[in-house]
C-alpha cells in the first residue's frame, strides 16, 4: 500500500509553486498524495517566514499536526519552505515533534527525506539556496482556469527591513524558452489567466542580460496562440519603464492590472527603507500609468509604523492615499524581523501605534473602494465564473480588476442557461455589496 502524503502549503504565491513542484516529486516517486493532511501518513508543512503573522500561523500548523502525530493519525512531519530555510535547526529544536526540516534548495529530495523519516530517523538538510530547481514538472493546486507562472527566484533589492534576501537569496532568472514552454502547456490545458509572479517581476532578466527582459518575456506570452490573458504582479516603481508601460498599453492579453508595491510616499522613509522616490515622483508615475493605459486597476502594499515614522509622516502617506484612490490596496504594520537593518534602527514604534495607523489607512482604502464599486453600476463586465455560493444563492467570480485570493468577488444570478466554471461572461452590474459587485447573467 502506497504511503500517503498531504501538504499544507502557506504564505505567498511563490512558496505554492515551490509546493506543487515539490508534490509533482512525490507522485513521481510513487506516493499517493491526499488533499487532507491530516489524513496522511507523512504531513508537509511548506511554511512561511516573511513577517510575525506568517511565522505563527505556520507554527500552528506545524503543532495541530503534532497533536494527530500524538494520536497515532499520521506518522512523521516534515517542514519545508521559508521558515524552514531561516531558522534551520531551531525548528527542530523547538519544535520536537517534527521529524525532518529541510532548506528550500533540498526540495528536490523530498522523496528521500520522506522515506528517512518513516525509518524512525531525524533529519535535517540545508544545501545552498541556489540548489532550488527554477524548472520542473508541478501539480497545480489552483483551479484548472488559472495559473501562477514564477519566472525568477530570489531577490537583490536588499530592503532594510525585509529578510526575504536572506531567506530566498539573490535574483535569478528563469530561462525565458522555459518560461514559453511551460505558458503554452498550461493554456492548452484550459488556463485562461497566467498569473505573472516573481519577488521582483520588474527585475526579470537584469541578471543575465544586465537590463529587464520583462517587456520582451511578455510581448512574447502574447504572441502564442494559445495564451488567453494574462495578470503581472510584483512591479517595482523604479523599473516601471516606458518599453514596459508600453507592452501593458499594446499588448490585448494582459489585463490592465498592475500591483506596485510602494510601502509609502515619504521620501525620508523610503530612502531609510532602501527604497526609491517620493510622494512627487510616485504620484507621477501613477499619473502616467493612468494616462497612458486607460481603465487600467492599480493594486498596492503600504507599510505603516517604520521605525522613526512621524506624525508628519503618516499624514503624508494618509494623503497620499486618498489623493491617489488607489483601486486595490493592502497594508501591513511593520514587523520588526531578525537579522534586518530596520530592526536594529533606532526610534522603533510601539505596536498600538503602528495598528492604529494600518487601521486608519485600511478604513479610508475601504471608502474609496465601496465608491468606486457603486461607479459600476449599470455597467456590463466580463467576470470569470468562480463557482456558486449555496448559501447567498448565487454564482460568484472575479473581473479583470480582481487577482485571485487577494481582491474583491462579483456575484451574480443567472438568468436562463447557468454558467459554468471557468467561463468568461458578461454580467451586467446592479448593486454593491461592500466593496464587491453584484449582478446578472443573461445568455
Amino acid at each position: 500500500m502506497p504511503v500517503r502524503v498531504g501538504m499544507v502549503s502557506l504564505g505567498c504565491a511563490k512558496n505554492r509553486v515551490d509546493a506543487e513542484m515539490m508534490l509533482f516529486t512525490l507522485r513521481e516517486a510513487g506516493f499517493e498524495l491526499v488533499a487532507d493532511a491530516a489524513m496522511s501518513d507523512v504531513a508537509i508543512v511548506n511554511t512561511c517566514g516573511f513577517i510575525e503573522d506568517a511565522k505563527q500561523e505556520s507554527i500552528d500548523e506545524i503543532l495541530e499536526l503534532a497533536a494527530l502525530k500524538k494520536e497515532g493519525r499520521i506518522k512523521a512531519i516534515i517542514v519545508t519552505g521559508c521558515l524552514a530555510e531561516r531558522y534551520q535547526s531551531e525548528v527542530m529544536k523547538e519544535l520536537y515533534e517534527v521529524d525532518a526540516v529541510i532548506g528550500i534548495g533540498a526540495n528536490s529530495t523530498i522523496a528521500e527525506v520522506i522515506n528517512k523519516v518513516l525509518e524512525g530517523k531525524k533529519y535535517e538538510s540545508y544545501p545552498e539556496k541556489t540548489d532550488l530547481a527554477l524548472c520542473g514538472g508541478r501539480i497545480r493546486s489552483t483551479p484548472f482556469y488559472y495559473a501562477y507562472l514564477k519566472i525568477a527566484e530570489g531577490c537583490d533589492n536588499k530592503c532594510t527591513y525585509c529578510a526575504i534576501p536572506m531567506i530566498r537569496g539573490c535574483f535569478r532568472s528563469r530561462p525565458m524558452d522555459d518560461i514559453l514552454r511551460e505558458a503554452d502547456e498550461l493554456s492548452k490545458k484550459g488556463v485562461k489567466e497566467l498569473i505573472i509572479i516573481a519577488q521582483d517581476t520588474s527585475r526579470y532578466g537584469e541578471d543575465v542580460a544586465g537590463r529587464s527582459l520583462l517587456p520582451e518575456l511578455l510581448e512574447k506570452l502574447c504572441a502564442l496562440d494559445s495564451v488567453c490573458h494574462i495578470r503581472v504582479l510584483y512591479c517595482y516603481p523604479e523599473r516601471m519603464s516606458d518599453e514596459l508601460i508600453d507592452v501593458f498599453a499594446r499588448e490585448e492579453k494582459i489585463l490592465k492590472y498592475i500591483d506596485i508595491p510602494l510601502q509609502h510616499c515619504s521620501g525620508r522613509i523610503l530612502k531609510l527603507m532602501n527604497r526609491h522616490g517620493d510622494r512627487q515622483s510616485l504620484t507621477s508615475l501613477i499619473n502616467k500609468l493612468r494616462e497612458r493605459i486607460p481603465g487600467i486597476t492599480i493594486r498596492t502594499t503600504l507599510m505603516t509604523g517604520f521605525p522613526s515614522e512621524t506624525e508628519e509622516d503618516f499624514t503624508q502617506l494618509s494623503e497620499f492615499v486618498n489623493e491617489i484612490r488607489f483601486d486595490r490596496l493592502g497594508c501591513f504594520a511593520y514587523s520588526a524581523e531578525e537579522d534586518t537593518p530596520a530592526a536594529r534602527m533606532k526610534e522603533q514604534l510601539d505596536e498600538q501605534t503602528k495598528k492604529h495607523r494600518q487601521e486608519i489607512i485600511m478604513e479610508q482604502q475601504q471608502v474609496i473602494m465601496a465608491e468606486n464599486a457603486v461607479k459600476q453600476i449599470g455597467k456590463t463586465i466580463k467576470v470569470i465564473c468562480e463557482g456558486f455560493d449555496r448559501y447567498a444563492e448565487c454564482f460568484f467570480g472575479r473581473s479583470k480588476a480582481d487577482a485571485p485570493e487577494v481582491d474583491g468577488k462579483v456575484f451574480f444570478a443567472a438568468e436562463g442557461s447557468r454558467p459554468k466554471i471557468g467561463d468568461i461572461i458578461n454580467v451586467e452590474i446592479t448593486d454593491t455589496l461592500d466593496c464587491d459587485l453584484m449582478g446578472f447573467y443573461r445568455e
